[in-house]
């Protein structure tokens, strides 16, 4: 993390940043403390012209990820799409860290985000239950390998 903040002073001295309008501040991912808010103040985390309230859910004392600029840019657009009210799907090889980059983007909001390793056995019932957990517990869903549930189940899914 100390890298990786260094690498982001280092960018908003590069492109001169001065403003806090300015897209290379507003696309970090913040932190913002309002003490007037509420009994005790408020935390919200902002990117762009996304504001969320911060979960409070407590994550555990484990490791995080090595964030690298490609991770900033799946983090920023998985904000902007939930600012749209929609989801995201990471793309890319095998290994390559999409699953992480969601998990570590729940850790940063304080959200918690269950993992689920999609097959082929699933069938509409089983994706149901998965669903229906999801919604009555507020918490994320990361479906890990998405593709490999059957087009029938998917098609009962979607409807």
């Amino acid at each position: 993390m100390e890298l990786h903040n260094r690498d982001v002073i280092e960018r908003l001295i590069k492109s001169g940043c001065k403003d806090p309008q300015d897209f290379t501040w507003l696309s970090q991912l913040r932190f913002v403390f309002d003490p007037d808010e509420g009994n005790f103040g408020i935390c919200r985390v902002q990117q762009t012209n996304y504001i969320l309230p911060y979960s409070y859910e407590y994550q555990g004392n484990n490791g995080r990820l090595v964030v690298t600029p490609l991770t900033d840019r799946c983090v920023l657009t998985l904000l902007t799409a939930m600012a749209l009210h929609r989801g995201g799907n990471p793309l890319g090889p095998a290994g390559t860290g999409k699953t992480e980059t969601v998990k570590d983007l729940a850790k940063n909001l304080a959200q918690y985000c269950v993992v689920v390793n999609c097959s082929d056995g699933m069938d509409y019932k089983s994706v149901g239950r998965i669903f229906s957990g999801l919604c009555q517990s507020g918490c994320w869903g990361c479906f890990d390998e998405f593709n490999r549930i059957k087009i029938e189940v998917i098609s009962v899914v979607a409807m």
